[in-house]
């Protein structure tokens, strides 16, 4: 329970009534999911594989890597988007596991149990995103794949993902994200790296203001995911 900023769970557990509704704090979250879903499942192939959410908040994620058939547990450490989660089961009807649990905590009790692991847009949000890095790649068995989500730090992405999103276009409430725990692409490769992970696909996510579209492409100057295989 030490790799956690308890403003991070409070400036969350405040939003947290919000995570389902596709035009609030979190439209962004709603937007991307069909593509960054798209782009797991191509690479996982999550039917009927046992994957793991970390960092799952109101289960945006979990639940559609569940419609696709996989056996989703989701995890987190706010225990108020927890409960937006499960409640939302009862009107979808998919079934997910959620847990509040630390990843290492999980990772210690459950080593290579899981086919894919997924930790996204969290790692930007915790003291030390190496330590989640190598607890998602613990957690996956031999053969699977972790996949991630962050920002890129770098005057662009403070342009765009601080400046830009938070107080121009107001896609974000303000103070949603610290500068200073961007990583760098290059940075989260070394900690997958030091975590035993080999590091198989980088794509970068993109949005455009004027069609107001989000696209997978080359650019990786703001956000971007990161798709890693432990060996077998």
């Amino acid at each position: 329970m030490s790799n956690v900023d308890a403003s991070e769970i409070d400036k969350f557990s405040e939003l947290a009534h919000h995570w389902w509704d596709p035009n609030s704090e979190f439209k962004p979250l709603h937007d991307i999911n069909p593509l960054r879903l798209g782009w797991i499942d191509r690479h996982a192939q999550l039917a009927g594989k046992r994957v793991i959410d970390v960092g799952c908040g109101g289960g945006i994620l979990s639940e559609s890597m569940a419609d696709k058939g996989a056996e989703v547990t989701g995890i987190d450490l706010g225990e108020k988007a927890l409960k937006v989660a499960r409640l939302h089961l009862l009107e979808s009807g998919r079934k997910v596991d959620y847990r509040h649990i630390a990843a290492e905590d999980m990772a210690a009790q459950n080593p290579a149990a899981f086919d894919a692991v997924t930790c996204m847009e969290m790692l930007e949000h915790v003291p030390s995103p190496a330590s989640i890095v190598q607890a998602c790649a613990q957690l996956a068995r031999p053969g699977g794949w972790v996949f991630f989500s962050t920002l890129n730090r770098n005057l662009k992405s403070y342009a765009f993902a601080v400046l830009g999103a938070e107080y121009l276009l107001k896609l974000l409430p303000r103070g949603t994200h610290d500068y200073a725990k961007f990583i760098k692409p290059a940075e989260l490769a070394s900690f997958a790296r030091d975590a035993g992970l080999e590091v198989v696909d980088l794509v970068g996510m993109t949005y455009n203001p004027l069609t107001k579209v989000y696209a997978l492409e080359d650019d990786t100057g703001v956000n971007y995911l990161m798709a890693c295989r432990k060996p077998a």
